[in-house]
């Protein structure tokens, strides 16, 4: 005779608590991805107030060559095979790429609009990984999306008079960039951990940046303790941490749901704003940083119970040995 109540068909029942570890798990790696657009969103705040301006280059190249130098100490791998030719797309992709056209862009547009031109990252990366890797998105991430792309244009706000469209154009391509590279990513998932992925892209890319900066700008730029302090956190907090963060939730989550809680960096952006600048905010910017959130809650709530990235779907209960 079987010990415990099963189902029709000689499938166990599966306890509450069972079904309650999914839906946990899947909530934890939202709360780590959460890492990344959390220090990004403090990164234009603390390069405007303590890093020079004018070596764009060497800005980038201490951002991530130290960083990806560190990671590698930590993760103690090469890149083997493959992964050579891919940690070299990776790199100029979301290195030379992303960061060089996100510096331009911020140098162009004022920061409400490159905030708003990044905030369709949800969008593109669920079209990316719908292209490449075959994950439909859900209606119920359609919503979030929308609800947090339009919390975004709340908390930012929005102009059309005197746009550089230059700027615009480098905002857009870099979010672009940065949306193929994260699906990429999450395709080429077949072993290396995240740590070994983030480290290898940023020690090629920022090899190359600190050649070119060396090239184009001369010698390093002078900073006090201040540019000290301000370069150590963009190196070790909104790259190095941060970068692990985001590619920890690539391993774990669908792509377009690590893009909906990407929206959290322009309202730490704005909230930074408030705490640090004595920035006020009205009604509408209150009312979208709310929509941003329940976009995100909404939009992430499909993590729990579905399929892993890859197509990895949980396996089926075992039927209940009689005995």
């Amino acid at each position: 005779m079987s010990t415990g109540p099963a189902r029709a068909g000689g499938t166990a029942a599966t306890p509450p608590a069972a079904l309650a570890r999914p839906a946990a798990a899947g909530w934890r790696w939202v709360l780590v991805t959460a890492i990344a657009p959390i220090a990004w969103g403090s990164y234009y705040f603390v390069t405007s107030h303590a890093l020079p301006a004018d070596s764009p280059l060497w800005g980038a190249a201490w951002r991530a060559l130290p960083a990806g130098l560190l990671l590698l100490a930590l993760s103690r791998r090469l890149p083997r095979g493959a992964w050579w030719w891919r940690s070299a797309v990776l790199a100029a992709l979301n290195v030379l790429g992303f960061f060089t056209l996100a510096y331009l862009a911020a140098q162009l547009l004022p920061s409400s609009i490159v905030t708003s031109v990044m905030a369709l990252a949800p969008v593109a990366l669920a079209g990316f990984a719908w292209a490449l890797t075959g994950a439909r998105p859900t209606a119920r991430f359609a919503l979030g999306a929308a609800l947090g792309i339009g919390g975004v244009i709340l908390v930012v706000g929005i102009t059309t008079g005197g746009l550089d469209w230059w700027g615009v154009l480098a905002a857009l391509v870099a979010m672009l960039l940065n949306a193929i590279a994260s699906v990429l990513a999450q395709r080429w998932a077949d072993g290396p951990r995240p740590i070994d992925v983030v480290a290898w892209q940023l020690a090629m890319g920022g090899i190359v940046l600190a050649a070119a900066a060396l090239v184009v700008e001369g010698a390093p730029p002078p900073v006090g303790w201040l540019g000290v302090a301000g370069y150590a956190y963009v190196t070790l907090v909104v790259t190095g941490l941060a970068y692990w963060a985001w590619f920890t939730g690539l391993a774990h989550l669908p792509a377009g749901t690590v893009g909906i809680v990407g929206l959290l960096n322009p309202v730490t952006g704005v909230l930074l704003g408030v705490l640090a600048a004595g920035e006020r905010l009205g009604g509408p910017q209150w009312a979208g940083i709310a929509l941003v959130l329940v976009g995100i809650l909404i939009g992430s709530g499909a993590v729990s119970g579905r399929a892993r990235p890859g197509g990895r779907r949980p396996r089926p209960a075992r039927p209940s040995r009689p005995r």
